[in-house]
């Protein structure tokens, strides 16, 4: 099986990454009115977002897999949006696209507002399955192979992210 190459992003490099993907967000006309930092990954970089935008954060854990445990916030989210309150959707990257597909086809469900739903991310994969409304950073997974590893990441041993790498061997190359 292919190894993965890690790329250790740096705190400094998170923090820039974080600054001018608020900055972005501040300069678009639309305006959120919560950020939703999507578990585990979109956590700590909506949390800083919050910060640096004075919004209100939310958030929703999907790393854990448990079926249904995030139905109820989401129903919550898209009553939100019909409401009229805007909603951003923080994650790390945007790999494969699994994690955006589902939560868009969760909030659809519940008949979301779309206008008033917008997703950021600081890594965007030009070629995957979903599109991103904010991106920092943009990689071709067909080319760019490596395994990024933030901050919060970096406290796992090498074997427990190269076995978080392997489990999707199509991004390793």
């Amino acid at each position: 099986m292919t190894q993965p190459v890690f790329d250790y992003i740096g705190y400094d490099d998170f923090l820039s990454f974080v600054s001018t993907l608020a900055r972005t967000v501040s300069q678009d006309e639309w305006k959120p009115d919560f950020v939703v930092g999507i578990g585990r990954g979109g956590l700590v970089p909506a949390v800083y977002m919050s910060q640096m935008m004075s919004i209100p954060m939310l958030s929703i854990d999907q790393s854990a897999k448990v079926p249904g445990f995030a139905d109820e916030l989401l129903v919550k989210l898209a009553t939100m949006t019909k409401a009229g309150q805007r909603i951003l959707i923080i994650d790390d990257i945007n790999d494969s696209g699994r994690t955006i597909a589902g939560l868009r086809r969760l909030l659809r469900a519940h008949e979301t507002v779309e206008d008033h739903l917008r997703f950021a991310v600081m890594i965007n994969n030009t070629v995957s399955q979903e599109t991103v409304d904010y991106a920092v950073q943009t990689i071709d997974r067909t080319d760019d192979k490596r395994w990024f590893v933030f901050p919060w990441e970096a406290v796992n041993t090498v074997e427990t992210l190269t076995g978080q790498a392997q489990e999707v061997p199509e991004r390793l190359g």
